[in-house]
């Protein structure tokens, strides 16, 4: 967790990515918590002194777990304890993979404003109706073998008219793990989140880190967005 200077005016939750089925212990050591610190660490180098506190949630287990959906449990879990103890904040979601499922799912919640799901684990069945009013990125590599981005891309499609604003960037050559263009993955979800920040409360941004997202709103088309 990363704190906020001053007054907690907005909180960011980061969620990591895991496995289908697994009951194993989340260990620190775990690839998949440790992709999402440099997110963290973005998030809160650009937010912080402006009131945005960052959580990051290491999940109990594993996998997701079939209807067991242990991923996104914790993540209601951790929402429960920002609600209270920032009972009227909004909160931004970013997550990776299994995480980004997690996140979108997670998006019902009454004080999430954005969600930044990235390779998100989706599927046909998956429901847009929880990122009604919020606004959603979704980036995902154009040659990833793990998760799909063809079922990204549909889930962006549904969730047009749904989400208040919804943008697919498709990551030219990209796998799952975000090895190439790393700093475009990094830079292009933290902007988005932190450019929804300070609309939300008018927190003074630097510029130049709002500017990394400001394409996504300038596309012709927001879901044809190649990087």
């Amino acid at each position: 967790m990363s704190g906020a200077t001053g007054t907690v005016r907005g909180v960011a939750l980061v969620l990591h990515g895991g496995r289908a089925d697994s009951f194993d212990p989340v260990q620190p050591q775990h690839l998949s918590p440790l992709r999402m610190r440099p997110f963290a660490a973005r998030l809160a180098a650009g937010g912080s002194a402006h009131g945005l506190a960052v959580w990051t949630l290491r999940n109990r287990v594993r996998g997701w777990n079939g209807a067991e959906q242990s991923a996104l449990t914790d993540a209601r879990w951790a929402l429960d304890r920002i609600a209270v103890q920032h009972p009227s904040v909004p909160v931004y979601l970013l997550g990776h993979s299994m995480g980004g499922l997690s996140a979108l799912y997670a998006a019902g919640h009454p004080q999430v404003r954005a969600v930044a799901a990235l390779a998100p684990w989706l599927a046909p069945a998956i429901p847009v109706e929880p990122v009604r009013g919020r606004s959603v990125l979704i980036m995902h590599g154009d040659a990833d073998r793990w998760t799909s981005p063809t079922e990204s891309l549909s889930f962006a499609r549904r969730a047009q008219g749904v989400a208040a604003d919804v943008h697919y960037v498709s990551m030219a050559r990209a796998g799952h793990f975000m090895f190439r263009t790393v700093r475009v993955w990094h830079g292009l979800s933290t902007s988005f989140l932190l450019r929804r920040f300070a609309e939300d409360t008018g927190a003074a941004v630097e510029a130049r880190l709002l500017e990394r997202s400001a394409a996504l709103y300038r596309a012709p088309d927001p879901l044809g967005i190649i990087v």
